[in-house]
């Protein structure tokens, strides 16, 4: 029903704005009726003119009230976004302390000094040799062999195997429902 409104009512705007115009060029007729053709249509001029820039107005005024609307509903929306993900941190800030304090044991255990726990800890954060290099002002062939030293210490092939032993337990499989 709503739809049909709304297509109805541009017709019925129009009809009614096309019988003003008539009923007011009708008036003006009875009222000079020696009136000629080009007179006519230039007291037609302008009150079409009016309505068209009424009818501009009128439009526009509900085509920012449709955008005022839509900016709201945006708005809440972001609104809730930010909400929930101030609350999915809330929530992940004691578990992401507790996989902190695990890294830092199996740190302890391969027996990391402090400068390859720290570039251990940025090559999980996904830094590339390079931006390690620049962070803590030093060449980066000096962080390749750190780098493999970390590896050596591990027992691990490279960079994707230290990720995945840390990464593996976390992303278990879900569970089958059954």
């Amino acid at each position: 029903m709503q739809i049909l409104r709304r297509a109805w009512s541009p017709i019925w705007a129009v009809a009614g704005i096309i019988a003003g115009i008539a009923g007011l060029m009708t008036i003006e007729i009875i009222e000079e009726p020696d009136m000629t053709l080009g007179q006519i249509l230039m007291e037609l001029a302008e009150p079409v003119l009016i309505v068209l820039a009424v009818a501009g107005v009128v439009h526009l005024l509900g085509r920012m009230q449709r955008q005022h609307l839509e900016q709201l509903s945006l708005m809440r929306d972001l609104e809730v976004a930010r909400s929930e993900g101030a609350q999915w941190r809330a929530d992940m800030r004691e578990l992401l302390k507790g996989l902190g304090s695990a890294i830092d044991g199996q740190f302890d255990r391969w027996q990391l000094t402090a400068a390859e726990r720290e570039i251990a800890l940025l090559m999980l954060k996904g830094f590339s040799h390079k931006e390690i290099a620049l962070a803590r002002d030093t060449s980066e062939r000096t962080i390749r062999q750190q780098a493999q030293s970390i590896y050596g210490k591990a027992n691990l092939s490279g960079r994707a195997a230290l990720s995945a032993f840390f990464l593996e337990d976390l992303l278990l499989p879900r569970e089958q429902s059954g």
